[in-house]
């Protein structure tokens, strides 16, 4: 080996990069062949998509399942407002209906829909006068509705120019749909393509070789495509969400170039020292591949605490997630000390002027043993005070968290979600304003023996009575019967109509109070009310029961596996600590953003007063997963010099800057990624990037830079206690190298251990 050196090797990660470095076609071949069959083979199993409406529980899942048995398919259903501008024409003129009469017409004439009523029929006119709703079905099948909406919003929009006087203006669920694949399909799209060329371009920058780039971006884009074809075959046992793909493409772009990024980087770091090829890639799998185990282990044991919600389209994204962080970690550790093997010097192939780190280091930017200069310069500040420094960061990281206890979930409306970027969010305004709730009405599912007996027809009546009686509802309120299947569905427009904590205490007293008054006196009758309120109201419920679960979870299993890679309780218990403050900070910054408006602009966002329901628990999971991968890599860094005779403040240091350079351009490739996804118009997905953006960001510089290093400081040879009783408990720290940190230290004697 070169300079005369030994070098044990011990783990997984040692003897997988070292029999692919010696069977480096093989190792090639063998991970082409998973990704060809694994997309061969989910392409031709198909995709088992999640039923949305079903995977809830309570009584949104019940009215669901009476639905499906009964083998009703429920059409999707559209709504024309014919509305008076200013203080024109009354519901009751001719000439405000000759154009319902004309919509009625239209829409009819299209072939497309069915069961069209006249609001002079079902009393769909507002207690102004001046609007009035035409409401109707789509023909087929709901869930594709929105493909076959578009020759009845152009009948609709010719009545509109044949009345100019009045306001005649469609939606409903196909319309919505419509609106929103045009507006935001190609959004969405943009996004995920161009996340590639950005990690791309900033990994050329921090390489400034062609080649080197080409490398971490080539395995992680076959390491989402292998996923892609995994996520067909397990549907048919988990279905999978929409979402599903976002997350994945997100999370496996980020981890599958990070992962690259460690490997590549401590090889080429080797190199730079001295090091002939063969013992560099011996190192960088001994020491990086093991950081990428453990980092890659701990990230999957966070997105299986999706896993516990029960809902299935969290499951959906946190398996999703969980296989393809596992991919890219086996592509780490086997194909690419294969390809880095094959490709020798020639990784360095393309260099680009000024960018190079040959170059950098004699322009004085980076010291001659790839220590960053800027992060020595703060490092000698920490270490020299880190009790000063734990305060001050801390105390920042506290702040910045502080909104956070005031934190307010919800279901975005579509005002909030899309704000005044779409005509068919003030459609939606407007429809609320004049019938509240009646763009999204309650549901109640009706199962009886008989559904027309006489005593269920009475609480029918009742039911549609006392509804508007309690104050839970202006009507109309309209009921339609199935006779052959005994049931009922009622349509109830909640008061409150977009006000979401208004529409709910309503949906509360139909469930607690209307409903136990009336239909509840009929023996042997369900009436389970569902709905777009109702389903998020159940859809809260059931996160918020699962929080606990989750949380206990990913924090536990994240412990232990901490602790038993290191070998020490105190570094897994700052590890867990210093995540939740990471995770306290990127929510505290969620609500002032997004909640409050401060500083939303900046961001393109606006202050919708809440955050979305599922983000929260989505963030933790995920940036609990996120944020082990700079950890471990630091924290293996500095053990390793630790256990090769350096003091512990010099460890850290060591650890800290040599790790500095890949850590910051990791953590710029995220962040970039996250914050394209914070660019999209949709508010909920603007949450998400920046929540995500921001939290790296915090990550890898004050808590990696500052804050960890400052506590590791202060505690000294604490750091690497860990109590007799404990030592039963199963080693999985033994895969350091024992090369010397840098060259010229001499190499250390065969079993040196440090006591930890």
């Amino acid at each position: 080996m070169g300079n005369g050196e030994t070098t044990r090797v011990r783990g997984i990660a040692a003897r997988a990069g070292g029999w692919s470095a010696r069977h480096r076609w093989a190792a090639v071949g063998i991970w082409m062949l998973f990704v060809v069959l694994a997309m061969g083979l989910g392409s031709a199993a198909g995709r088992v998509d999640v039923d949305e409406s079903a995977e809830l529980k309570g009584e949104t899942r019940t009215a669901a399942r009476i639905i499906k048995d009964a083998g009703i398919e429920e059409p999707a259903s559209e709504t024309v407002l014919i509305q008076a501008k200013g203080d024109g024409a009354k519901a009751t003129d001719p000439e405000f209906r000759a154009a319902v009469d004309a919509v009625i017409k239209a829409v009819g004439a299209t072939g497309r829909v069915s069961d069209v009523t006249s609001p002079y029929d079902t009393d769909t006119i507002s207690k102004d006068g001046r609007s009035a709703l035409v409401q109707f079905d789509v023909r087929g099948d709901s869930k594709t509705a929105g493909e076959r909406i578009e020759p009845v919003l152009k009948a609709v929009d010719g009545v509109q120019k044949d009345h100019s006087q009045l306001r005649i203006e469609e939606i409903g669920g196909a319309s919505m749909m419509k609106t929103f694949d045009d507006a935001f399909g190609k959004d969405f799209q943009r996004a995920e393509y161009s996340a590639v060329p950005v990690a791309f371009g900033i990994l050329l920058i921090a390489f400034g070789a062609l080649v080197a780039a080409l490398v971490p971006v080539a395995l992680a884009i076959t390491a989402i495509v292998a996923t892609v074809g995994l996520m067909g075959l397990v549907s048919h046992v988990m279905p999978m969400g929409d979402t599903a793909n976002s997350v994945m493409l997100l999370v496996g772009l980020a981890v599958g170039v990070d992962y690259c990024l460690f490997y590549l980087r401590r090889e080429r770091e080797e190199r730079a020292a001295g090091r002939d090829a063969g013992a560099a890639l011996r190192i960088a799998a001994a020491t990086s591949g093991r950081a990428i185990i453990v980092s890659g282990v701990t990230v999957c044991v966070a997105m299986a605490g999706m896993l516990f919600t029960g809902l299935a389209t969290f499951q959906s994204m946190g398996l999703a997630s969980l296989i393809v962080v596992a991919v890219a970690m086996v592509g780490s550790v086997t194909v690419l000390p294969a390809l880095l093997s094959l490709l020798g010097e020639r990784v360095e192939k393309g260099r680009v002027p000024f960018l190079h780190p040959d170059k950098r280091r004699k322009n004085g930017g980076r010291g001659g043993n790839g220590e960053s200069r800027f992060w020595t310069a703060v490092l000698r500040g920490v270490l020299a005070k880190p009790a000063l420094s734990v305060v001050v960061a801390a105390g920042a990281l506290l702040a910045v968290a502080a909104p956070a206890v005031g934190m307010k979930t919800e279901n975005l409306s579509l005002d909030q979600e899309f704000g005044d970027s779409l005509p068919i969010v003030q459609t939606y305004n407007r429809v609320n304003e004049a019938f509240p709730g009646g763009s999204e009405p309650a549901e109640v599912v009706v199962k009886a023996k008989d559904i027309g007996a006489p005593e269920v027809k009475s609480a029918l009546a009742d039911f549609r009575e006392r509804a508007v009686s309690s104050g839970a509802s202006r009507g109309p309120v309209e009921i339609k019967v199935h006779d052959a299947q005994n049931l009922a569905f009622v349509y109830v427009p909640l008061v409150g109509g977009s006000d979401q904590d208004k529409a709910g205490a309503s949906l509360e007293k139909l469930r607690d109070e209307v409903r136990p008054a009336t239909l509840g006196k009929v023996d042997g009758l369900q009436a389970p009310i569902t709905g777009q309120i109702a389903g998020g109201h159940d859809f809260n419920k059931q996160l918020v029961g699962s929080v606990a679960p989750v949380f206990a979870f990913v924090v536990v299993f994240a412990f232990l596996l901490m602790l038993l890679s290191f070998r020490s309780l105190t570094i897994a218990v700052t590890s867990i600590v210093l995540n939740l403050l990471s995770v306290g900070a990127a929510y505290g910054i969620l609500v002032a953003v997004f909640q409050h408006g401060w500083g939303a602009s900046l961001v393109g966002a606006e202050g919708v007063g809440a955050i979305v329901t599922w983000l929260p628990l989505f963030l933790f999971v995920i940036l609990f997963g996120l944020s082990m991968d700079y950890h471990v890599f630091v924290v293996s860094r500095i053990r390793e010099a630790r256990l090769r005779g350096l003091t512990t403040n010099e460890a850290i240091k060591h650890g800290v800057v040599t790790t500095a350079g890949v850590v910051t351009s990791a953590a710029v490739i995220m962040v970039a990624v996250f914050a394209i996804f914070g660019t999209l118009s949709m508010q909920s997905m603007k949450q998400m990037g920046v929540g995500l953006a921001a939290a790296v960001l915090i990550d890898a510089t004050i808590i990696r830079g500052v804050l960890l290093p400052a506590v590791m400081a202060l505690l000294g040879e604490r750091n690497w206690y860990l109590p007799k009783w404990l030592n039963r408990l199963p080693d999985l720290s033994h895969d350091e190298s024992a090369e010397p940190v840098s060259p010229p230290r001499p190499p250390a004697v065969e079993g040196e251990r440090v006591g930890v």
